[in-house]
């Protein structure tokens, strides 16, 4: 679990949503989904990259927090079993 924590906390550029190229080319459209709706601001190709590199680093972060939620519920299974055992029903 630490070394989970550990490459999370690496992650040092993040955004939501996604990029999308407009039909001009000159330009990228970056929606994120915030307070219930759509927000969409537009992005100069030249800052493109930088962006998409800060949704890959969310999208990433995310996938490694799952992964860490995981292994706390697994830990947490395994305390309640060692806690308190499954009673055996009387016959």
């Amino acid at each position: 679990m630490q070394k989970l924590l550990e490459r999370m906390a690496r992650i040092d550029r993040m955004e939501r949503g996604k990029l999308c190229r407009l039909g001009s080319g000159s330009h990228f459209n970056h929606q994120t989904w915030q307070d219930g709706r759509n927000n969409v601001r537009y992005i100069p190709v030249e800052q493109a990259p930088s962006i998409e590199k800060a949704i890959d680093g969310y999208v990433l972060f995310m996938k490694l927090a799952e992964q860490y939620a995981d292994e706390v519920i697994k830990q947490t299974r395994r305390e309640q079993k060692r806690t308190f055992p499954a009673s055996k029903k009387k016959k």
